[in-house]
């Protein structure tokens, strides 16, 4: 009887021992609060299917994550210290703000080129061109300071004479541009494409028809100044697990099963046009490709009065090494 107690006890104890060690586990993640930008985006996906992957958990971490309807969304949080990290943020807006104050700072880069936006109008329009509107036409973009807002003041700059009006997520515009409360409504990969298959809408732009802008860093990951301060290691692990989540999302067939299954697209169309659309070299993570050019647009379109001095770049840039 002392035999089966004594085992009895030692087993016990293991089963406390194993479950006061998972709960040890438990509490040792950081939880981070992530604002993403058009959450539903393809290069937008780092923090929801890496966190479903168990990606982020590997490095500690517990995401809470929620969308927003563009840069301007997303940056406000960030700045007020309600959410820790961003994403899908238009660098010229994050440049705006931080010159002025704001308590931002980049953390990696996120997407390079533009050539996964697109603008089109309804197929009866008789728009053809962005060259064919006038002063009476309406251009959507995102919010402020997003790169969809960045690209539309290129068109104006280029000749378009339409008036930008922020329009919120793709669905909402896509839903102004067919009652018509908007003539040109900004797309990205998937939304709206269904429609240009069945001839409701055309595409009369893309964000790659303004050539200076396809080569530079056009979104970027943020955080607090305070965040980034006061929980340095959490954030550096996060900058970890998304990088190692890009990776996964380009060699493993599950991550584009997911993507599918998340936007309600079939899942062979996202994977015949995730590569075109979205090459991994876009999502790089490693540098702000073009930095010079991004200021000198980003003084052009009126984002900044002038460029930042090489002491504020440093300050703004804090993209860790690999």
């Amino acid at each position: 009887m002392q035999q089966i107690d004594s085992r009895t006890t030692a087993g016990a104890i293991a089963i406390v021992a194993a479950l006061l060690g998972s709960l040890s586990t438990a509490r040792a993640d950081d939880e981070l609060k992530i604002a993403i930008g058009q959450i539903n985006n393809w290069e937008n996906q780092m923090p929801t299917l890496g966190q479903d992957a168990g990606i982020f958990r590997k490095y500690g971490l517990t995401l809470d994550n929620f969308g927003t309807a563009g840069a301007g969304e997303t940056m406000q949080p960030i700045i007020a210290g309600s959410a820790d990290i961003g994403l899908g943020v238009g660098v010229a807006g994050v440049m705006r703000v931080f010159s002025k104050g704001a308590p931002i700072r980049i953390l990696l880069p996120a997407f390079t080129g533009t050539g996964d936006l697109y603008w089109y109008v309804k197929s009866d329009s008789r728009l053809k061109a962005l060259t064919d509107t006038t002063d009476k036409n309406t251009i959507a973009y995102s919010n402020s300071g997003s790169s969809s807002n960045n690209i539309v003041m290129a068109f104006v700059d280029n000749g378009a004479k339409a008036k930008p009006i922020a329009t919120g997520t793709p669905a909402a515009t896509l839903t102004a541009v067919m009652s018509g409360q908007v003539d040109i409504g900004w797309g990205a990969f998937p939304m709206a494409l269904k429609e240009v298959d069945e001839g409701k809408i055309r595409i009369i732009a893309r964000g790659s028809d303004i050539a200076s802008l396809d080569r530079q860093t056009v979104r970027v990951v943020i955080v607090n100044a305070d965040v980034l301060k006061n929980k340095k290691d959490a954030v550096l692990r996060f900058a970890k697990a998304y990088r190692e989540t890009v990776d996964w999302m380009y060699s493993d067939l599950d991550a584009l099963k997911r993507y599918a299954q998340k936007v309600a697209s079939p899942e062979d169309f996202v994977r015949r046009s995730i590569p075109k659309i979205y090459p991994k070299s876009m999502l790089q993570t490693d540098e702000m490709k073009d930095i010079e050019g991004i200021q000198h647009d980003a003084v052009k379109l009126k984002f900044l009065e002038q460029p930042l001095s090489k002491e504020q770049l440093a300050e703004l840039l804090q993209i860790p090494p690999r």
